[in-house]
């Protein structure tokens, strides 16, 4: 069992920063993928960064790509997701996941754990 635990999420005005962590405990994370996740009402899940724990790749979605920053503490066992130039419609429930299956995924449905979500509001 993995547990993760969110923190970092508040009220930011557009254009301000934010830094999500994700605390893992339970196993060591070697061979397994992070993702962050987004859930906006009206709004389909969306997986916006995504790193492989031993490797480092990275994956972001088009719509925070060159804004969000991944990356993972592994002495800490925490994962990051810096957040700069903040946007309305980046306001979401974030949410960090773990897979430990063998491909990375975009799915939710691909993540075996999950925290408990941390809210960002972004106001105009």
């Amino acid at each position: 069992q993995v547990q993760l635990v969110e923190s970092g999420g508040g009220l930011v005005q557009a254009g301000g920063s934010l830094r999500l962590a994700c605390a893992a405990s339970g196993r060591t994370l070697m061979n397994y993928y992070m993702g962050w996740f987004r859930q906006a009402p009206g709004k389909e899940d969306e997986c916006v960064a995504r790193i492989s724990w031993s490797g480092g790749s990275t994956y972001y979605s088009d719509s925070v790509l060159g804004r969000f920053t991944i990356s993972r503490d592994q002495a800490k066992n925490t994962v990051y997701l810096q957040m700069n130039s903040l946007k309305p419609e980046d306001t979401a429930v974030y949410y960090c996941a773990a897979s430990s299956r063998a491909y990375a995924s975009l799915e939710p449905a691909g993540y075996d754990y999950w925290g408990q979500g941390t809210q960002v509001t972004v106001s105009s």
